[in-house]
Formats: structure tokens, sequence, C-alpha cells
């Protein structure tokens, strides 16, 4: 399969699945990468998965979803609340 997602290291290669496994976050995939060294990424960084809408839509130009973006909003949010300092040491609406 070939790897899709636009920043990571092995964008554009195309990789045997030697497997998969479930973590905390999903559904990984297991990708060889040479005779010893195997990856594991997310099925959605690959083209195993039909492409999201969102992104086929704003053809590309898009870097980020919407539903990602309102992802790290939680996050930062919730780092914020922890005592981390966000930028400015605002709240991130």
């Amino acid at each position: 399969m070939r790897v899709t997602h636009p920043f990571h290291p092995l964008s554009g290669q195309e990789l045997a699945c030697v497997g998969e496994r479930y973590n905390r976050y999903g559904r990984r995939l297991l990708l060889r990468l040479d005779e010893v060294a195997v990856c594991s990424v997310p099925p959605q960084w690959t083209d195993l998965v039909t492409p999201d809408p969102e992104i086929v839509l704003g053809e590309g130009r898009a870097l980020f979803r919407v539903a990602d973006l309102l992802e790290l909003v939680r996050l930062v949010n919730q780092l914020h609340e922890r005592g981390l300092p966000v930028k400015s040491g605002e709240r991130v609406k």
C-alpha cells in the first residue's frame, strides 16, 4: 500500500503491509520498511482508506481537516487546564 499522509517521511512510497495491531488510538497497519524494520501507521494515512471528502472537495488546498483542528483545540485547552503554558497564557477558543 502507498503512504498518502503529506507530512509522513514515507509519503508516496509503496510498502508491504505485514499485519495490523490495535492500541489505545485505534487500528494501526504494520508496514515493512526493509528485512528488519517495520513501522506502524493509521490506515487513514494510506491508500487503503477512501480519501476524506473534505480534503477532496478542497482539492488538496487545506492542510488540516476541521475535525483535526477542533481536536487540537481540545488538547491545547486540556494542557492549559493542567497548568501548562499556552501562548500568551490565554485559553484557546
